[in-house]
């Protein structure tokens, strides 16, 4: 089962859902951290990291004394990456998809492709969870890459929870993409009604079976409450606002450290899911499980790659799946 957590508004406890929930899965579990740019499970996880490897784009090179400047590579270029002025082309590799296009499209052969490293994926374990993540170097714009870079370590013999970056956009959409199920992680503000509204017409869209989890119950309104309502969204789980549980993420802590009760809240959510997706594959239905309410907590004291495409990767075999 690959199970995503994603949110719309950042800040919302995506992170600390997705940490917590493997922590507490009772079956073999994976947690593959998906948001490239700003990867931090591993400060909750405190993992061994034992392989690491480069994930790579295929950008054009032009040969100049090969080119007769023909502009075809710039025409069938939708991205504008590379710029035909006669015989002088100009490749602008921040802008590249590495789709190959160009280097197929030219005549004579003038172009072609070389790698260029954008980031890297790093494999290990904390205790007994395998832990996959992806970072994409300082000054790329292109995440999807190593996003599809983490997915691959995804495996079939265990859960896999996937921890997304906040928002909808391109990355988001990429590392949802094939998941079972998708939590949505959001808070009862304006803000966080907002950018949900925005995620569950996207997980719509991408026609994957969902449910929205509520963090820090009591700091606003009951407004994301009744649009789900509405809209026949399932709320599976309402966490309380506790000081308890923020302290212990300053220090890099989990929530279930800070409040040990929330282990089993967490491991029945993840039961109840594994028996409805079970349940769907054998009948071919898309349904949510029961939601439930964590009740208020008591006091105490103080959460198209080089390797993808056409060429393997170095040590694409090394990594969590080897264990």
């Amino acid at each position: 089962m690959i199970l995503a957590v994603a949110s719309g508004k950042g800040g919302t406890g995506k992170t600390t859902i997705a940490v917590n929930l493997a922590l507490c899965s009772p079956t073999p579990v994976q947690l593959l951290d998906c948001d490239v740019e700003e990867p931090n499970c591993h400060i909750f996880l405190k993992p061994h990291l034992d392989c690491r490897e480069a994930v790579s784009l295929l950008i054009p090179s032009v040969d100049a004394a090969k080119c007769n400047g023909c502009g075809d590579c710039g025409r069938v270029c939708q991205y504008h990456a590379i710029l035909p002025l006669g015989r002088n082309v100009m490749v602008f590799p921040e802008l590249c998809h590495a789709c190959g296009g160009c280097a197929k499209a030219c005549p004579t052969g003038a172009i072609q492709e070389v790698e260029r490293e954008i980031g890297f994926v790093e494999t290990g374990f904390a205790e007994r969870v395998a832990f996959v993540q992806g970072t994409l170097a300082i000054g790329q714009p292109a995440a999807p890459p190593i996003i599809r870079a983490v997915r691959r370590h995804i495996r079939d013999d265990r859960l896999n929870i996937v921890d997304c970056a906040p928002g909808t956009s391109c990355p988001v959409v990429t590392a949802i993409k094939g998941s079972d199920y998708v939590l949505l992680v959001t808070e009862p503000t304006p803000f966080g009604l907002h950018d949900l509204k925005l995620a569950v017409a996207t997980v719509r869209l991408l026609g994957i079976p969902f449910g929205v989890v509520i963090n820090r119950v009591g700091v606003g309104d009951n407004r994301v409450q009744s649009f789900c309502a509405a809209e026949g969204v399932e709320v599976l789980l309402e966490i309380p606002d506790d000081r308890r549980i923020a302290e212990a993420y300053s220090r890099g802590q989990t929530a279930t450290d800070a409040v040990p009760e929330l282990r089993k809240v967490f491991c029945d959510l993840l039961l109840a899911l594994d028996k409805r997706f079970f349940a769907n594959k054998e009948s071919g239905r898309t349904s949510a499980p029961t939601p439930r309410q964590a009740a208020p907590f008591s006091e105490g004291p103080a959460g198209r790659v080089a390797d993808a495409s056409r060429k393997r990767a170095p040590n694409e075999t090394c990594g969590a799946g080897g264990k």
